[in-house]
């Protein structure tokens, strides 16, 4: 199954019909400007580089840029992974002693440009990002189609907040199943999947396929490519332990947690899509519904208010000028759980998948996951977009961190 195939089972928002297209024909398509937190450039003991990628992932360009310059890749700071095939711009750290070195590093398609001293960049240090992103190939009326569906979803108070396919797998759209196997704690499992599930057409996929059936860890450990790192690391410390559980505790943390995040996120998706689809509105909260708080259009995900008769009223009027947002769950063991309506729908989508929230208690330690609230509707910041003559439809906008513009796009376009 393909994203496509995937994301079909979400609803779409708006009932006018999408100007179709395709996105990200060209890196220089989709082009992302990461708005960092001021805090950032306090301080001395770090330096600040803006980083200026072409057809590369974040990750791998960390790494290449640390080993270039002789330092380890888990001192290099950032706020946030940004897409591969796109032209993309972001803040990362080093110490502050390996500035010239870093200086000096040259890569093709990657530009480094010194900024000033700061402090070490973590994830989450940003406010949200700018895009400006073409759609080729769409048909004339396109503009006027944009229009509709825009004016459309205003009126329903903005764009539905979907979790992207980034975060589930574009070729094997496997993570969140993975995901929902460890929380099983069927690390056999999620194992098999994530090494042997393939798709056809990618390298490595015909190492994969031998795994899937025969299970033989040795013949994969000779077939797996170099470049599947992750996978040969499972691999390697299964060989060692004969224990699925402890190969999977080997592998770094934020890769476990990708898996836990994508099944969260998977879940979220589905809500969104139920309320949708039994016309449960997004923008105005149930007796039951939990509301995040929203400043200057930021979504405070921790500064959360359950809604009860007395204060329905208030808060709608509230939603309405965009000081809060009616929330849906990320299921965690600390999560703050819905009444009502909206909490029924919550406990039908848990009965459903067969899952418990005490099982992202759980999981080994480092894995736990306590969950939150995330608004279920975004409105893009500054969103302007026009025809470009023998090309397409060129959108910008800026989104908060952690909202998907493909998500914002596939409600225009309803290509999946």
């Amino acid at each position: 199954m393909d994203y496509r195939e995937f994301f079909s089972r979400f609803r779409y928002l708006s009932k006018e019909p999408g100007i179709g297209g395709r996105i990200k024909v060209f890196p220089e398509d989709f082009v992302v400007i990461e708005d960092p937190l001021p805090q950032i450039f306090e301080g001395r003991k770090h330096t600040i580089f803006l980083l200026k990628k072409r057809n590369w992932d974040t990750m791998s360009a960390v790494k290449e840029i640390a080993k270039r310059a002789g330092i380890s890749y888990r001192d290099v700071g950032f706020a946030g992974t940004k897409d591969r095939h796109a032209v993309t711009y972001q803040y990362i750290s080093v110490p502050a002693k390996a500035k010239e070195k870093v200086k000096t590093v040259r890569i093709r398609d990657v530009e480094l440009r010194f900024v000033s001293y700061g402090r070490f960049i973590k994830l989450g240090h940003l406010t949200g990002n700018r895009f400006r992103i073409i759609v080729r190939g769409v048909g004339d009326d396109a503009f006027e189609r944009t229009r509709e569906i825009v004016r459309e979803l205003k009126r329903k108070g903005g764009f539905p907040n979907y979790f992207g396919y980034q975060r589930f797998g574009e070729k094997r759209v496997t993570n969140h199943l993975i995901g929902k196997l460890l929380l099983q704690g069927d690390f056999e499992g999620a194992a098999r999947l994530f090494l042997g599930a393939h798709e056809g057409g990618m390298e490595g996929d015909e190492a994969r396929r031998h795994f899937w059936e025969t299970g033989d860890v040795e013949k994969a450990l000779e077939e797996f490519p170099n470049f599947l790192r992750y996978e040969r690391t499972l691999l390697y410390r299964y060989k060692e332990t004969g224990s699925w559980k402890r190969a999977f505790l080997s592998l770094p943390l934020p890769i476990m947690r990708i898996f836990i995040h994508a099944y969260q996120s998977y879940l979220f998706n589905l809500y969104i899509s139920r309320r949708i689809e039994r016309g449960i509105p997004l923008n105005e909260a149930l007796v039951g519904d939990i509301v995040v708080q929203v400043k200057g259009g930021i979504p405070y995900r921790d500064r959360t208010y359950r809604v009860t008769e007395t204060n329905r009223d208030f808060v709608n009027r509230k939603i309405q000028r965009g000081e809060a947002a009616v929330s849906g769950p990320l299921f965690g063991f600390a999560m703050r759980r819905a009444k009502g309506l909206p909490g029924r729908l919550e406990e039908e989508i848990l009965e459903a998948e067969g899952i418990s929230l005490e099982v992202f208690r759980k999981l080994p330690k480092p894995m736990a996951e306590p969950g939150g609230r995330r608004e279920l509707l975004i409105r893009p910041l500054g969103l302007t977009y026009g025809h470009i003559p023998g090309t397409g439809m060129c959108f910008r906008f800026f989104l908060p961190k952690g909202v998907y513009a493909t998500s914002v796009l596939r409600e225009i376009m309803k290509d999946h």
